[in-house]
């Protein structure tokens, strides 16, 4: 089942994966040669602060020392490096995006800015260009279903961006760079802490001439580069009222216009902005009982102009009211929540209905005792839409020694219909007929089964993980929605991360079978295998780092094939002072040609160069 020959692609990704399996199999033999580590703290897999290594769910931590590497990427290229996810985009930065985890669909995700919920409520996904990498300070992803914790569509799992927060002394950081393609970025920020105060503001922006979108370009205006810039700003603000109570507040801010060809005598153009905003108060009434309420609003805006005038327009708002109690015990932390979103549409469709609400109450519980650790999580959403949903898990860990563990978990998720898929107004062509919402659709479901086998040791952490996941009721465009589909998805993910005489050393391979039961037919754009491998040192003052991606190919609309490809991306550092760092990075340096939507260009060689002013 990890035969290297099941992947089509270039000979020089077979190699590169061959070896970043051999690596990670290798670590489950290595002693530990590094000093012991703290591990680090994630919220998102238990909505509770839990050290990494406790953690019985398949997440991945992506702190802001990896995201300066990631140089000039975009969000959805740091999160295609990373185990088990795969990206899909319709042009060059500023472009639609996808993003799949284990092998769902676009859609079966969730993204959350500072804990608010974000995305479009016709597509149901994220629009992803339109959190800038600048403005992050962690990301933390947790796959697999936890629709127990965060309610519709959790299906393959949750992907939390938090902004950048103060601590200490004011502290200033920035950075400015230009690359390739008239590109330019820059950010700068102000962060810090001081009598009861924390407080964080970060702006910036960006521009690029971008790449041609259409490699068969039907029109003269289709053969220009559609070009995209962006401006995006955060901000943190709280006061320690007493020592054990807090109150405060965070807002997100992001907009950009890209161009994009539609076969006309001029481009296409899209205007859109992502934002979030909330106030909470968090307080602890005991020693062993904290609670948080919380108020949110986050805004999802889209405009599409064609050469001329405005052709569409949408607004996605989702406002949520969230009180959430943590409570210690001596037989395990308990965790007690309540939830209200309301969500709202404004589009220049007529929707039949454009506003719906799901109240929410969910239950948690973890302990640990000796070698044995437990995780239950349940959840109640009650919609004015599609009724009553409920949605639990269950995972339980085995630690063998101080280096091995073992973890099994079962859960299960949904996914709500879309106000497209349910409202979308009735069109009718000459051609193809007519189209519409169908407001008698259900929600989709699935069940999840996973293990996982994990060695920690001296700073290596090797771990193969195993998963089955059936999708039910899945959503299928006709002339109309209608739940037809069912999806089986299996798969494994080996990975591996630490130092090996001196490199900082990470591998990964994954291996999904993601098909539709009905027709046999492999779900769209899902590749059967990927990996990759990095490999970075540091010497003095200087820093670098070769990164590898091979992904197999994958089946398109229409039953077109996309064949397998590798890319190479080289990062360096050189430490001028204390605080100051010269950088750069190339990406795709052997300028290959690969395709990640049929009919979409993808950008060739590209190189990023920059200077960064960051605290120690």
């Amino acid at each position: 089942m990890f035969s290297l020959n099941s992947v089509r692609v270039a000979p020089g990704a077979r190699s590169a994966l061959a070896v970043a399996c051999g690596v990670a199999l290798s670590a489950f033999h290595m002693g530990a040669h590094a000093e012991e580590v703290v591990a680090p703290v994630v919220v998102t897999a238990t909505r509770q602060p839990v050290g990494v290594s406790e953690v019985l769910h398949d997440v991945t931590l992506i702190d802001r020392q990896a995201l300066e590497k990631a140089g000039s990427s975009t969000l959805e290229e740091v999160l295609s490096r990373q185990p088990g996810i795969e990206i899909s985009t319709n042009g060059g930065p500023g472009a639609v995006s996808s993003v799949f985890i284990r092998g769902t669909n676009s859609n079966h995700l969730v993204l959350l800015i500072d804990g608010m919920r974000v995305g479009s409520l016709t597509s149901g996904a994220p629009n992803w260009s339109r959190v800038p990498v600048s403005q992050i300070d962690r990301i933390e992803i947790v796959r697999g279903p936890v629709s127990s914790l965060y309610g519709s569509d959790a299906i393959g799992g949750v992907i939390q961006v938090f902004t950048r927060e103060g601590q200490g002394p004011a502290q200033w950081s920035a950075e400015v760079g230009a690359g390739s393609r008239g590109t330019a970025k820059a950010h700068v920020g102000v962060a810090g802490s001081s009598q009861g105060w924390r407080y964080a503001l970060n702006v910036g922006s960006e521009h690029t001439d971008g790449i041609n979108a259409s490699p068969v370009p039907t029109t003269q205006a289709d053969q220009d580069r559609d070009g995209y810039h962006a401006r995006n700003a955060s901000a943190r603000l709280s006061y320690a009222v007493t020592a054990d109570t807090e109150v405060g507040g965070n807002w997100f801010y992001s907009h950009g216009v890209n161009r994009y060809d539609r076969g006309e005598e001029q481009d296409y153009r899209s205007r859109s902005s992502l934002s979030s905003a909330g106030v909470f108060v968090k307080s602890r009434l005991s020693s062993q009982w904290a609670t948080k309420v919380r108020l949110s609003r986050s805004d999802d805006k889209s405009r599409q102009f064609d050469s001329t005038s405005l052709s569409s327009r949408e607004s996605s708002r989702q406002t949520e009211l969230s009180w959430q109690n943590d409570i210690e015990t001596s037989f395990g932390t308990w965790l007690l929540g309540t939830e209200r979103l309301e969500e709202s549409l404004q589009a220049s469709s007529s929707y039949v209905k454009t506003d719906r609400a799901v109240n929410s109450v969910l239950a948690g519980w973890r302990v640990a005792r000796g070698p044995h650790s437990m995780q239950v999580n349940a959840r109640h959403d009650d919609s004015t839409q599609y009724g009553d949903r409920n949605t639990g898990s269950v995972a339980y860990g085995y630690r063998f020694n101080p280096s091995w563990r073992a973890n099994a978990s079962y859960g299960t998720a949904f996914k709500a219909p879309t106000f497209a898929d349910l409202y979308f107004p009735v069109e009718c062509y000459p051609i193809w007929g007519c189209f519409g919402g169908n407001p008698d659709l259900k929600p989709e479901s699935s069940r999840n089964r996973e293990a996982s086998l994990h060695y920690e040791s001296g700073g290596h952490h090797a771990s193969l993980t195993w998963y089955l996941n059936h999708v039910e009721n899945l959503i299928q465009w006709g002339s109309i929605p209608e739940n037809v589909a069912r999806a089986r998805l299996e798969g494994y993910t080996l990975a591996y991360t630490g130092q090996w005489a001196g490199w900082d050393l990470g591998a990964s391979w994954d291996h999904v079978q993601a098909k539709n039961v009905q027709t046999g037919e492999r779900l769209l754009k899902r590749a059967r295998n990927q990996g990759s491998l990095s490999l970075g040192r540091q010497w003095a003052q200087w820093e670098g780092r070769v990164e590898v991606q091979g992904r197999g190919n994958r089946i398109d609309f229409g039953q077109k094939p996309m064949a397998g490809y590798t890319l190479v991306n080289v990062y360096g550092a050189y430490q001028v002072a204390r605080e100051w760092q010269v950088f750069a990075r190339v990406n795709n340096l052997f300028n290959r040609d690969y395709i990640l939507s049929h009919g979409f260009g993808t950008p060739g060689i590209n190189t990023f160069i920059g200077v960064r002013y960051t605290p120690r």
